[in-house]
């Protein structure tokens, strides 16, 4: 019986309690479940600010970006990031903490939709508002649920029907099958392309929109191999006059004032300086010369790095540029070790090839240095060292003595791995930020590079080549990297492979430290294949920690406290 009143309890926690949304300090929490909320309009925008806060969570969208660590374009450097080293590296079950955590905060995300779309209808407030309101509810809710889908299958689904005070017995669902799951997110959001609004005024900025809808439509039915019908999704975000456009800055995408441009269809919306509920923590990303002295637990894989073409669309290749580069430590220790002086402060010799590789970084798709901060460039990083900028030139030793008090940029582990310039603080920007855990950059959910490059996936699944390269050279042509098709042999592609493979080097480079690499990789069934045995190395071929993937990873477990509540989930096979 304690049993039963537990696990029912903790989902009418759920169902009902609001705890957080934009301006928390105006949210009345104690009354959310009372006869005196949900009276008014006032009352039905808090509310619908509860069900954005949910996506604002560690483990939901608010550090999205660790997920890049269980693909095979990030490494996770610290055990407390939230489990997902141990998940990376084959060192989980089903009593994870990560695992019970995400389910919980999906769930959370659901029930505060539940919880408004039951009580909208009887607010004073017209017709038209109340149906707005719920498709927002709706648009929320099929977020968080294709979250659960993607990670966990099939998932028991609880709508706003359930009756908590009188049905105890739908507190313990089976799980429904994958395809109820989908059908059910998919109804959600043609309810929401149908009742949102294009836009929305200045003040209501970030909320989610008609755009928004058709695109989360196409990617989930993109998911799901349906591509004509993704297709259609998508070809409605392009042209049904959303005002969508690439932004011509890619670096400025991830900076204060990047959530203006037009290319963020969705995103987390953060504010910096206030508390953990408003602003997105950076000090899992950023390193230790970032604001607030960060720690760097997710960093560039030397794969994503060596990714990345050259300007003129050549491949790269150390080996072109050193021979025997890729099977000789001895070789890479030369051509990236700094010597320091006896203090260990300063840079006494450089690399005697430095030129040679600051000339091959430049040439290299400027998204690389956007993304990630690169030994020996002279694009600094801008760090805030002892309450002062700190330009930090990143350098390599054998025993990385780099400290940012002297103006270097370091791992804060003393490893001689590349570092992430995406997402990090630049100085103290300019005092939006008050510490390491509020950045107020949003972080996209979905951007428009994402709708062009899903569009050509779907565009070549269906026999459209010439049009998935053209969007393809969209996203080419903005970087500043030369389009396929367009001269020399490397550029051509004229096959369906050829094309696919484009995409999968495109999407890892364009949404590097986004965290969508790990769902594409396992929708391409490719999870396993690129991660299982890979080696995590450093820049001269040290091995960090290994990957280890099997068949089973393909899905997360239920949560082991969920299912001994709850006795009719079943578990995942092999778990």
């Amino acid at each position: 019986m304690k049993k039963s009143i537990k696990y029912i309890s903790s989902v009418l926690t759920s169902l009902v309690l609001l705890s957080g949304c934009y301006d928390l300090d105006q949210y009345p929490a104690d009354k959310v479940n009372s006869g005196s909320f949900w009276q008014d309009e006032a009352d039905a925008q808090e509310g619908m600010m509860g069900v954005y806060a949910a996506m604002k969570k560690d483990e939901v969208f608010s550090i999205y970006y660790t997920r890049d660590c269980l693909s095979d374009i990030g490494i996770g450097l610290n055990w407390g990031l939230y489990g997902f080293i141990e998940v990376a590296q084959g060192q989980s079950n089903s009593t994870t903490g990560l695992y019970k955590s995400v389910w919980q905060r999906l769930y959370d995300g659901i029930a505060r939709a539940n919880t408004l779309i039951t009580n909208v209808p009887s607010v004073d407030m017209s017709d038209d508002l109340k149906t707005q309101y719920q498709a927002e509810a709706r648009f929320m809710r099929a977020l968080y649920y294709n979250e659960l889908l993607n990670l966990y299958g099939g998932v028991p689904l609880y709508d706003e029907t359930t009756s908590i005070e009188k049905e105890y017995d739908n507190m313990y669902k089976t799980r429904n099958t994958e395809a109820e799951v989908l059908d059910f997110i998919l109804k959600d959001l043609e309810n929401a392309c149908t009742y949102l609004p294009k836009t929305w005024d200045g003040g209501n900025k970030g909320r989610a929109t008609k755009g928004a809808a058709y695109a989360l439509k196409g990617k989930i039915l993109l998911y799901a191999k349906q591509y004509a019908e993704a297709a259609k999704a998508l070809e409605e975000v392009r042209n049904g006059g959303y005002g969508y456009a690439l932004n011509p800055d890619y670096a400025e995408l991830f900076k204060p004032g990047g959530d203006e441009s037009s290319e963020m269809i969705f995103a987390v919306q953060n504010l910096g300086g206030a508390s953990t509920a408003y602003g997105m923590p950076v000090h899992y990303i950023a390193n230790r010369a970032s604001y607030g002295g960060c720690i760097n637990c997710l960093v560039p894989s030397v794969e994503l790095v060596d990714m990345y073409e050259y300007k003129d669309g050549r491949p790269f290749d150390w080996d072109e540029l050193f021979p025997g580069f890729s099977t000789n430590k001895s070789i890479k220790e030369k051509v990236f070790y700094s010597t320091f002086d006896e203090k260990g402060q300063y840079v006494a010799a450089y690399p005697e090839n430095v030129d040679k590789l600051r000339k091959m970084y430049s040439e290299r798709d400027p998204r690389m240095e956007s993304t990630i901060i690169l030994p020996y460039t002279e694009n600094l990083y801008k760090g805030w060292v002892n309450n002062a900028k700190k330009d930090c030139e990143m350098v390599l030793a054998p025993s990385n003595p780099a400290n940012e008090t002297y103006g270097y940029c370091r791992n804060a582990f003393g490893h001689n791995t590349y570092l992430y310039r995406k997402f990090t603080p630049e100085y103290d920007m300019d005092g939006l930020i008050a510490d390491r855990f509020h950045s107020p950059v949003n972080f996209p959910i979905i951007r428009y590079a994402d709708v062009l490059l899903m569009l050509a996936e779907c565009y070549n699944e269906t026999s459209n080549l010439s049009g998935a390269v053209e969007l393809i050279n969209q996203v080419r042509e903005r970087a500043g990297i030369a389009l396929l098709n367009s001269g020399p042999a490397y550029l051509s592609v004229t096959t369906k492979d050829q094309v696919f493979e484009r995409i999968q080097k495109e999407r890892a480079v364009e949404f590097a430290a986004e965290g969508l690499r790990f769902y594409d990789l396992k929708r391409w069934g490719l999870y396993i294949s690129k991660t299982n045995g890979q080696k995590q190395t450093d820049l001269v071929g040290s091995v960090l920690s290994t990957k280890v993937t099997e068949q089973k990873n393909m899905y997360w477990p239920i949560p082991q406290e969920e299912r001994d509540m709850n006795p009719n989930l079943t578990q995942n096979a092999s778990w």
